[in-house]
């Protein structure tokens, strides 16, 4: 009997930039250090009322941060903010375009006004086998306290070619370094269905509502009954 071969993404590179530029890697791979920190208890809290458990118990927090991949800028980045935000220059370390800049036209009204629409430029093509995409979003449970990625969806199976990544700046008038391989984006991959799912929305029955107190109840009776019966689910 053979193996059935599991479904893969490919990250490809121009040859000349492979060492060169910031791979991307799995998104357990990048737990940020405030993260790393964290206590999954803080004992502190004991007999206050409180459990003391943090997100570093919390399996969907965890489950958000290490899906997908992180797709993560290929080289230096500098960008000065000037004006309350409306002016945002860039340079860099790197031999090609690292940012450039969409017409402010194109997102008129938008809550990040006056932040003007800039964009990051990608180096690596990203390949899915036939019938999937992937979702290209901020780096999630992780904010960038400088710039914030659109985000957007992709068919990967098909656009095979370098995509760019529309971002707009938060953080205050200054100079700021982003090094490189810092998370640009978190790429999810996902099959596409033939046919989407319906929406219903209805009143629960009897049976909904012993279920619902059944997986609540579980929930605060065990820390960890949430994660094996998620995993069993699977």
């Amino acid at each position: 009997m053979f193996a059935r071969k599991s479904p893969t993404i490919e990250f490809l590179c121009a040859p000349e930039d492979e060492g060169v530029i910031a791979p991307p890697a799995p998104a357990k791979t990048h737990m940020p250090e405030w993260f790393k920190r964290l206590p999954a208890v803080d004992k502190t809290k004991y007999g206050t009322g409180d459990t003391g458990l943090t997100v570093k118990r919390c399996m969907p927090f965890i489950d958000a941060m290490t899906t997908g991949f992180i797709l993560p800028l290929a080289a230096t980045v500098r960008l000065e903010i000037r004006d309350g935000g409306a002016t945002v220059t860039a340079g860099w370390d790197f031999d090609k375009t690292m940012v450039s800049n969409h017409g402010t036209h194109q997102v008129t009204g938008h809550p990040a006004s006056p932040s003007p629409p800039c964009k990051f430029h990608n180096y690596w093509t990203i390949r899915t086998p036939p019938g999937w995409s992937c979702l290209f979003l901020p780096a999630l449970n992780r904010p960038d306290p400088i710039f914030e990625p659109a985000a957007g969806v992709v068919d990967t199976d098909t656009y095979v070619a370098p995509i760019h990544f529309p971002f707009f700046v938060h953080a205050a008038e200054g100079l700021y370094e982003l090094e490189k391989g810092t998370p640009m984006v978190q790429v999810i991959p996902f099959k596409r269905e033939a046919t989407a799912l319906e929406m219903v929305a209805r009143a629960e029955t009897a049976a909904d509502t012993a279920g619902r107190l059944r997986v609540f109840r579980n929930t605060i009776a065990s820390t960890g009954w949430y994660r094996k019966f998620a995993r069993a689910q699977r």
